[in-house]
């Protein structure tokens, strides 16, 4: 058994190897002219100025786009690439942290509203936790300097 950047190798039964993706955080990144990138992160940080994403259809093979954070309005992740059914009656594997509630506009117009412990002005950017339980996003990363808005509630 061993480790490879992209997944943990480990035997199957019949004895060939058996490769996963669960140290790989599936996002959608939305950028700041309007579009959205699907795709797998390893590593991800807040104190880099990028990332590399790593394809969604072939993450093990395919080749990493770099990703500028300054392009970045917030980094989605999410449990499913498409988004939960409207009848999602699962309950959210992390709920929302304890922390200030608050009210994030971004400069298209788009509000996302939950919990945070580390939001500050002067701060690149930050993590927030929806506040639905049955939300698609696990946690958001908001890049601070590219929102309209940040209101506590």
């Amino acid at each position: 058994m061993y480790h490879s950047r992209l997944g943990q190798q480990q035997t199957n039964l019949a004895g060939g190897p058996l490769e996963t993706l669960d140290h790989l955080s599936k996002v959608v990144v939305g950028l700041l002219n309007g579009t959205r990138v699907k795709g797998y992160i390893e590593d991800f940080s807040s104190l880099e100025t990028s990332f590399n994403l790593l394809p969604r259809d072939d993450p093990r093979g395919g080749q990493p786009t770099k990703i500028e954070m300054r392009l970045v309005k917030a980094v989605f992740f999410v449990l499913e690439f498409d988004g939960l059914p409207e009848d999602n009656l699962l309950p959210h594997p992390n709920p929302p942290a304890s922390g200030r509630s608050i009210e994030v506009t971004f400069r298209d117009g788009e509000k996302i509203v939950g919990k945070t412990m580390g939001y500050s002005p002067s701060r690149f950017g930050f993590f927030l936790y929806p506040a639905s339980l049955r939300d698609n996003n696990v946690r958001i990363f908001v890049v601070t300097k590219n929102t309209r808005q940040v209101r506590l509630l």
